[in-house]
């Protein structure tokens, strides 16, 4: 009996991971949605950008808190953005979402290199900003 609820268990987390996932894309696409408004538009950046990006608040590292802000931040940002976008433009992105995983088309790398690349230039631009106040 414990052994059908660790695997329910388990195979509910990984139904939830994937919906998380989709759902994440599917705010990826709506970010191209000329309906969503501006606001959602920046908070939907935010989240995404959160979601796919390898630098968390706390670390994956310290034990249940470094997997809280995954298990909190990210679905309550979906929630809150979901809530500002029509659902017309939301029902229109999850369709081309799946349709997208379908096809086997993939987010991860490309949002990866866009996370990286942003980090990347928030660093430059931190460089510069302390280099200017020691001049």
């Amino acid at each position: 009996m414990a052994d059908e609820r660790s695997v329910d268990f388990g195979t509910r987390l990984k139904r939830r991971a994937r919906a998380l996932k989709s759902e994440t894309y599917t705010l990826y696409l709506a970010l191209q949605d000329p309906r969503v408004p501006l606001h959602a538009k920046l908070l939907a950046a935010v989240v995404v950008g959160y979601a796919f990006s390898p630098l968390d608040l706390i670390p994956d590292f310290i034990p249940v808190l470094g997997y809280l802000d995954d298990l909190i931040l990210v679905p309550a940002g979906i929630v809150l953005v979901l809530k500002m976008i029509p659902a017309e433009a939301m029902d229109e992105c999850r369709a081309r979402a799946a349709v997208q995983v379908c096809d086997g088309k993939s987010l991860s790398r490309v949002a990866g290199v866009i996370v990286v690349l942003i980090w990347l230039l928030l660093a430059a631009l931190s460089v510069a900003l302390v280099a200017q106040l020691f001049e």
